[in-house]
């Protein structure tokens, strides 16, 4: 009896040590009926008074092994009527789910489950959820790992705690879960796919750790645990490093909903000088920190585009790089832009709008509205006074040539820059601002022809200053439908830092 106790205040222990169970927690427990779940409903039955939590038994039916699964399925509930825990039973046809989502059985399998689980905490207040992982698990997961290529992310192996996902038993190895059962006089049921090489994981279990352990080093299983768990308290440190990097180096640009009220898309700046200041390791994370950000999760982000985003630092303002996800990185006067590199076209501000002058004017496919009318008896003054980033603006109509439209860029526009007439291209204003290219075609501006009279959140021609000699006086607002209840009120946020006079 003391080998059992002994075991259970080794669970204990390390349960406390990572903060797995608080008193009042409740623990959905996954049950397959095999050894490992087998032992971790005993050993958590044996602490729950103790430590103060309750436990609720979750089994999936995985409709794979016919009547050797309906036989695992009476054995749980005939263990959880056993020691009067309530048990949830799940019946899943996974070959169908598999197929249905071109998974693999374990990926299927996998993703039922953990639906399973999430599904009894839900309806009945779980709290925590205790899977049967152990040390061998992690030991295998660590060597599976490595073999398809990993970083030090991999090496860190099963953790013991996932947010409410908890593993107890990664403090005891195979060898002495089936040594607790045995004491105890506990029988479990053989899953006899487990036997089988079918399975990648298997055949590592199999094949690979025997050879290891006993040709190489009888303790070949617990030295990968403890590595496994020297990598997860590094990784920790690298994470923590990496959120302060974000701060002094990453930059969250306005989205494109922010310039044309289109459909919205992250995107980031990162500033090369604060970047060059990170550790390498720091640097290569962050990187793919940003791109998962950009893109909405890392999956297919590469070792290999970490490595060519960190070259595009090196190169010239304008260069470009596509990734993965349909991201394009693009070097910038202050360090590197991440963006998306397709927009959907039903999202994107239309080529050219006609103002109704005087009336209102939806932009097709926004919130945006744009209403115009004349000013009677204006002040001059008022004018001169509107802020830079103002979405109301004031210009002498009578110097308008053409029908005032809002639009994106065209090849030939321009706009004067002074009270002598100077002209300046609007693509080169782009560029002296740093603006970057992802933009510059979705940017609303109001047009005479190619003569840009207005870019909203940035600057005005100089051309149509109202002045003593002004007879009529147009009013252009801005409205935005999102950003307030007031639709009279005026759109005050486009994004965009003022670059140059309004």
């Amino acid at each position: 009896m003391m080998k059992e106790v002994e075991t259970e205040k080794k669970i204990e222990a390390f349960i406390k040590r990572h903060g797995m169970i608080e008193k009042g927690d409740v623990v959905v427990t996954g049950v397959s009926g095999g050894a490992d779940s087998v032992c971790l409903l005993f050993v958590l039955f044996a602490l729950q008074k103790k430590m103060g939590f309750q436990i609720l038994v979750c089994h999936v039916n995985h409709g794979l092994r016919g009547a050797a699964a309906d036989r695992d399925e009476e054995y749980v509930k005939k263990l959880c009527r056993h020691l009067n825990v309530p048990c949830r039973i799940f019946h899943k046809n996974v070959e169908l789910i598999a197929g249905k989502w071109k998974q693999s059985l374990e990926e299927a399998g996998r993703a039922v489950r953990r639906e399973a689980f999430e599904t009894v905490c839900q309806e009945n207040g779980g709290t925590k959820i205790a899977t049967a992982h152990h040390r061998d698990d992690n030991a295998e997961t660590v060597l599976l790992n490595l073999a398809r290529g990993t970083g030090l992310k991999g090496l860190c192996g099963i953790h013991p705690v996932r947010g409410k996902w908890i593993r107890p038993l990664l403090a005891l190895s195979r060898q002495q879960i089936e040594e607790y059962l045995d004491r105890k006089k506990i029988s479990w049921q053989e899953d006899a796919t487990n036997g089988e090489d079918d399975y990648t994981r298997n055949r590592i279990r199999h094949n690979v750790i025997p050879v290891l352990e006993e040709q190489i080093n009888s303790c070949s299983v617990q030295h990968i645990d403890e590595l496994s768990r020297q990598a997860q308290e590094i990784w920790e440190y690298l994470e923590y490093g990496t959120e302060q990097a974000w701060e002094r180096c990453v930059t969250v640009k306005s989205d494109p909903e922010e310039i044309t009220g289109a459909k919205a898309t992250p995107a980031l700046e990162i500033a090369a000088l604060s970047f060059r200041q990170e550790m390498p390791a720091v640097r290569k994370q962050l990187l793919r920190k940003c791109l998962a950000f950009v893109k909405g999760g890392e999956k297919d982000i590469a070792a290999v585009n970490i490595a060519d985003l960190m070259l595009l630092f090196d190169r010239q303002t304008g260069r470009r790089l596509d990734l993965p996800g349909e991201i394009r990185a693009e070097r910038t006067g202050n360090g590197v832009r991440l963006g998306k590199r397709i927009l959907e076209t039903v999202s994107r501000t239309p080529e050219e709008t006609l103002l109704n002058i005087p009336g209102v004017t939806q932009i097709p496919g926004t919130d945006l509205r744009i209403i115009c009318s004349f000013v009677e008896g204006a002040d001059i003054s008022r004018a001169k006074e509107m802020p830079q980033k103002s979405y109301t603006k004031w210009l002498d109509y009578d110097i308008i040539k053409y029908t005032v439209s809002v639009r994106t860029r065209q090849s030939g526009d321009y706009f004067v820059m002074d009270t002598e007439g100077n002209r300046q291209k609007l693509k080169s204003y782009f560029v002296n601002e740093k603006i970057p290219r992802s933009e510059r075609d979705k940017m609303l501006l109001i047009a005479d022809g190619h003569h840009i009279i207005w870019i909203p959140g940035r600057r005005m021609s100089r051309a149509y200053q109202i002045g003593s000699g002004t007879k009529r006086v147009l009013e252009i607002k801005i409205l935005d439908e999102r950003k307030t209840e007031d639709k009279e009120n005026v759109r005050d946020n486009q994004g965009a830092d003022p670059g140059g006079e309004s």
